[in-house]
């Protein structure tokens, strides 16, 4: 397959991987995970991350209070931790690799061997990276979905809700796999100058004036 623009593409696939590498450090650290509306105090909304559970009020703002103990969390919430600074790490890594296999740099322009490997590297980090952001956000949208449609807790108990998180952790994994995609994508491809183009229609011009000329009664 010959793509004449595969640097844009290459520039696309590492912009997607940057955006989706932000957000999944944005979702590590923001406590909107859970949301839980009180229908006693509706002026207060508590909010649940890996890291500290909040409480949002009207008038005084919001107060924030880390977890004492790694070990005194749900399960989902401690490998959702580790799952998620693993993500932000092959993402980082990902965007060191495959920013030194862009075409565009003129560092190793001789060794496209070495820049294609760095490429495809840098592609399956991202996608280890979208896959390891996605599957602690589901993880933890399954378990409230489960504990909201619970049967054994009586109805006057208050049910955790999906916070915003959730949603910024699905797009950051979208973000990267399509990324890692974009690049590997173009892993495949033989770059066409655009000079080679000019002068392959111009010879298709020179063939059609020849042949109209021999057709000349």
């Amino acid at each position: 397959m010959a793509l004449v623009y595969r640097p844009t593409m290459q520039l696309s696939g590492i912009l997607c991987s940057l955006l989706g590498w932000v957000l999944s450090c944005l979702t590590t650290y923001l406590p909107q995970w859970k949301n839980l509306n009180l229908e006693l105090n509706e002026l207060e909304i508590w909010t649940m991350g890996l890291w500290q559970a909040c409480v949002v009020q009207e008038e005084g703002g919001m107060q924030c209070k880390d977890f004492d103990s790694f070990l005194a969390l749900p399960p989902e919430l401690r490998i959702s931790r580790i799952l998620m600074f693993f993500s932000n790490g092959s993402g980082l890594l990902g965007l060191l690799l495959s920013g030194f296999g862009l075409d565009c740099l003129k560092i190793g322009e001789r060794q496209q061997e070495q820049k294609k490997r760095l490429l495809l590297f840098g592609g399956m980090l991202f996608w280890i990276s979208g896959i390891t952001a996605v599957v602690p956000v589901s993880w933890v949208a399954h378990s409230t979905v489960q504990e909201f449609w619970d049967e054994n807790i009586p109805d006057i108990v208050p049910r955790w809700d999906f916070g915003e998180a959730l949603f910024v952790g699905w797009l950051s994994g979208f973000c990267l796999i399509l990324g890692g995609s974009l690049l590997n994508c173009t892993i495949c491809s033989t770059e066409v100058h655009p000079s080679s183009i000019h002068y392959a229609v111009a010879e298709q011009q020179d063939r059609c004036q020849h042949l109209e000329t021999e057709t000349r009664p």
